[in-house]
Parts: C-alpha cells; structure tokens; sequence
C-alpha cells in the first residue's frame, strides 16, 4: 500500500460532552447550548455509546407547541410524535448510534456519514466504549495539510517506489492542494496508476501532469 492514509484518531475529538439515557430534554439542551454542539452521545455502563441525540430530535417537541394539533399529527411520521412528547434522552435519542473505529481512515468515516445522513460519528473501541468524535470539519483538516509535507510524501511513497534508478525520476510539486508530476516516463501506462495513487494522498484536491515519453528508452527496448 502506498501512503499512510490518514485516520479518525488523527483528527477526532477526544473531549466529549455526553448524557446518560436519564438526562432531561432541559439538560440536553442547556449541554448543547454551553459546549456549541448540535448532537451529543447517550452512554450507558461504563461508556458504551447507545444512541445520539440531536438537534433534529429536540425539534419535534419545539414544533408541536406552536402548531394546530390536528394538522401536526397528519403530517409527521410516527417515530416524530413520539419524540414530540420525550422527556429524557432514553426516548429522544436516535439508537442505535451510527459509530465509527479509531482507526477507519477518513475517507470510510465520510462514506458512513453520507450513507446514514449525519453530520458527525461517535469513535469506540471494540466494546463500543466511547472514545472521542469526529464530525465533517474534521475529514476537513486533511486540506490543510502543508503542500511541501504532501509533496514530499508523493514524492516517498508513490514516485520512488513505481519509478526507482535509474529510471529518470519525476518531479513532485504542490500548490494549493494541486498535485504536478513533471518529468518523463519509461511506461505510460503507469500515468493512470499514478493519477489514482497521486489522489489518494490525503489533502490532495486535484492531480496535473507535465510527462514526456521516454522515446530514447523505448528505442532502446526496440
């Protein structure tokens, strides 16, 4: 494998404000409000993750309040009429917990925020022990990556190994996130290889290539 892709424990975090199913809606709330968060963990035993609970589950109690009884029942869905009326995290939170490992990189943590439609993912361990959390500004971080440590790592793990001496080397510059690969190659066919291998490089945006065929060599070889 080339790289060391970048994984959920490098960028989580490890502070987690979290409730127990007992909490009242007034305490989740306020412990939203104090930490500036939108979802928090529910935790049960020593600090298994059981469920979450978030903005979106407060909301149906805020929503019948103000409307018509009759016409807020028509319209949601059964599972929003009963949070309508919880009290306690037991019953507002969303169980089970979509979860992640500590050690998923970032790129299957995003595939399982996309897939159940959330904005971020309690971490555990094997037990289901909470560990810390990771939202969608976390999978961020990888684009602030420095260029030149980007670069370098291109230059290490992809370049050196495909096209060790005395193969002419490739040049590796970024800027921006922009990938470039300057240079020639023996095997063009490697270039889709290298474009693949080149994005899967975390905080790379976008590959470019300024390549020459090595027609001396392939004369050579002819």
């Amino acid at each position: 494998m080339f790289g060391t892709p970048h994984i959920v424990s490098d960028v989580m975090t490890q502070t987690v404000t979290a409730v127990g199913r007992r909490a009242a809606f007034k305490e989740i709330v306020q412990l939203m409000q104090d930490w500036q968060v939108s979802a928090l963990p529910v935790l049960e035993g020593e600090g298994r993750v059981v469920g979450v609970v978030s903005e979106a589950d407060l909301l149906p109690t805020e929503e019948l309040r103000d409307a018509p009884q009759e016409g807020y029942v028509h319209r949601r869905a059964p599972a929003d009429l009963a949070k309508a009326g919880a009290l306690t995290a037991q019953d507002l939170m969303s169980s089970p917990a979509v979860t992640v490992r500590a050690d998923a990189t970032l790129a299957e943590a995003a595939r399982i925020m996309a897939r159940a439609g959330v904005k971020r993912l309690p971490v555990v361990d094997e037990l289901g022990l909470l560990q810390g959390i990771v939202s969608r500004a976390d999978l961020l971080k990888v684009f602030l990556r420095d260029d030149e440590d980007i670069a370098e790592e291109i230059r290490r793990e992809i370049v050196a190994r495909l096209f060790p001496p005395p193969v002419p080397a490739l040049r590796a510059e970024v800027h921006d996130g922009v990938a470039t690969l300057v240079g020639r190659v023996h095997d063009t066919s490697l270039v889709p290889v290298v474009a693949r291998l080149v994005r899967g490089v975390e905080g790379v945006v976008d590959v470019q290539f300024d390549l020459a065929r090595d027609v001396g060599a392939r004369a050579a070889e002819g």
